[in-house]
């Protein structure tokens, strides 16, 4: 291998500390690179294992606030149901005491004119017993024809309009 340009001791000596150099970078290069490789992809696997969990976390806390929302909602519209139904039931009981207020007026307002009827028939009654009492003395004073009559009984009635005017 002379004829080659190489010295057998020195390509063995060379060899030697290739595989020494290999053996040396292997046990203190290599595995270590390797270890701080596989470290690092376990890293990144771990980090992308947390962001799907932090991922379907979020989903999950997403419908939670969809479903909440919708029973908001639909608590909110049983409570303007309750609401409207309650101003319905009060409108109601106003328009029935409203009501029974006014059956009650229109009675007294029935009994108040009843009873002024009854005082004005009464007061007629009087006054035309009192007209006839009077009527029936002067006649009695005087015994006329039935024209004398009849201008008696019209003098009383203008006197007792005037009595009332005056």
């Amino acid at each position: 291998m002379e004829g080659l340009g190489i010295n057998v001791s020195t390509f063995i000596a060379q060899i030697v500390n290739f595989v020494i150099l290999f053996g040396l970078l292997y046990l203190f290069a290599y595995k270590p690179i390797l270890r701080m490789l596989d470290e690092r992809s376990n890293k990144v696997k771990e980090s992308m294992d947390q962001a799907e969990s932090v991922k379907e976390q979020s989903e999950r806390a997403e419908d939670e606030v969809k479903k909440r929302l919708e029973e908001a909602g639909k608590e909110g519209q049983g409570v303007i149901a309750r609401a409207v139904k309650a101003g319905e039931d009060a409108r109601q009981k106003v328009q029935q005491e409203a009501k029974k207020d006014a059956e009650a007026l229109i009675e007294k307002a029935r009994l108040e004119i009843q009873r002024e009827r009854d005082e004005a028939i009464d007061d007629l009654h009087k006054e035309f017993s009192d007209l006839t009492i009077e009527a029936a003395g002067k006649v009695i004073e005087q015994s006329l024809d039935k024209k004398a009559h009849q201008d008696i009984i019209d003098k009383v009635l203008e006197e007792s309009e005037a009595l009332k005017k005056g």
